[in-house]
């Protein structure tokens, strides 16, 4: 290739298929079997090819978009509300800069997904991301459509990018023990949220390895949630010295419940949140959090739609690290 950019031919020649066959993965057609799609998929991703999207539209008569899915409850709220969106919006738009692709926001209803499945399917062109869809819906959807990456962890055959949930929160009761706290308690997510789920499976391992009492509630992913669960949770244990809350939007109402009851953070209890997102450096006190490589994650999955380069149970994993600000110090 001597230094020039990949083609469909070097595609096919690595794979060791015909340029016809390599057309049909890279496009999602019928006619090539399981075992020639992986060479196929291999050979792209170990190029680095990326298709000539003008080509492509022209070609199809269609203009390419990645869709983005989102399923929420409240669609007249929520997507605009919450900053975990934007952070998606700001990764899928960062892998489109350079390529004819148009980005397609589809927000859906909780309530309507059995009814949009079919249509949204049939309309995908580049493929649909989903922000947040459960395992059920993502399965559908990738039975109707190969297209199909999740950022949040999902049924074992849809493929994925996702970040280490579990780590993170393991890593936060890790890092609040290490202060000397000893009385922590867990904000945890929604009971369906599959990262909820990950995140309150890495606080119950951590408090089972330091051999603390597992103090917790839920809180929604919400601010109020947050504010309601840490008011109860001090009512209920006042001895409390810190907090694990599986989300910055709930730390930020968990700190205000904190500050209301007359205790101080960090100094009385100590926070930590996870996402990090803008919510973390508008508390106060600033929010030790940890980041979830949200922007990173989203790119990554426009751009295995961009490549083609997608199989049934794929996994791309990303780690969540700690960030240190002023609402988390050592006792004393």
């Amino acid at each position: 290739m001597n230094g020039s950019r990949p083609t469909i031919e070097d595609v096919a020649r690595v794979a060791g298929v015909s340029r016809a066959t390599a057309s049909r993965v890279l496009n999602d057609a019928p006619g090539a079997s399981e075992v020639l799609r992986r060479r196929v998929t291999q050979a792209i991703a170990d190029l680095g090819y990326r298709p000539n999207e003008t080509a492509r539209a022209l070609a199809s008569g269609r203009q390419r978009t990645v869709d983005l899915i989102a399923v929420i409850d409240n669609p007249d709220l929520a997507l605009g509300a919450h900053p975990y969106y934007s952070r998606v919006l700001a990764g899928v738009v960062a892998a489109l800069e350079t390529v004819n692709v148009q980005l397609r926001v589809q927000v859906v209803a909780e309530h309507d997904t059995a009814r949009r499945i079919d249509t949204i399917a049939a309309d995908l062109t580049a493929g649909a991301i989903l922000a947040n869809a459960a395992p059920d819906l993502a399965t559908q959807l990738h039975q109707r459509s190969r297209k199909v990456v999740s950022i949040v962890p999902t049924a074992p055959s849809v493929p994925a990018v996702e970040a280490d949930n579990a780590g993170g929160a393991h890593a936060a009761v890790r890092h609040l023990h290490a202060l000397g706290r000893r009385r922590i308690a867990a904000i945890h997510g929604p009971d369906l949220n599959t990262c909820a789920i990950a995140r309150r499976a890495g606080h119950r391992r951590a408090v089972k390895a330091f051999k603390l009492p597992d103090i917790s509630t839920a809180g929604g992913f919400t601010r109020e949630g947050g504010h309601a669960a840490a008011l109860r949770l001090l009512d209920e244990h006042p001895d409390i010295d810190a907090m694990f809350v599986a989300c910055d939007l709930m730390a930020a109402g968990a700190i205000q419940a904190i500050t209301a009851t007359g205790r101080r953070v960090p100094h009385d209890v100590s926070v930590i949140g996870f996402d990090d997102n803008v919510v973390a450096i508008c508390t106060n006190p600033l929010l030790t959090t940890m980041r979830l490589p949200t922007e990173e994650m989203a790119t990554a999955a426009t751009r295995m739609l961009l490549t083609g380069t997608i199989t049934p149970g794929h996994r791309e994993r990303f780690t969540v690290e700690l960030v240190e600000r002023d609402s988390a110090s050592p006792v004393g």
